[in-house]
């Protein structure tokens, strides 16, 4: 299985924020996602990688969300999981 860092994350959630049909409310959610990604804080990687895939969980579990961007958030977790 391939291992991903978390600036390859980072980069494949811009580009699901750069398709102008992405909903108000998934885009404001994805934007924390990142930020919280990004944060420099001491918390273990993990920690903030689970965070972030229980995050991206409840946006796909909401039943307005478009197939095609649900699909992008499953891919998106697949990544998150393999953050080494």
């Amino acid at each position: 299985m391939k291992m991903t860092n978390v600036e390859d994350v980072v980069a494949a959630i811009n580009d699901v924020l750069e398709d102008p049909a992405l909903q108000k409310n998934i885009k404001s959610k994805l934007e924390h996602i990142v930020s919280i990604l990004k944060a420099s804080t001491k918390k273990d990687v993990r920690l903030k990688v689970d965070k972030c895939i229980d995050e991206l969980d409840e946006i796909c579990n909401d039943v307005n969300i478009q197939p095609f961007v649900r699909t992008q958030l499953w891919t998106l977790i697949g990544m998150l999981e393999t953050v080494q």
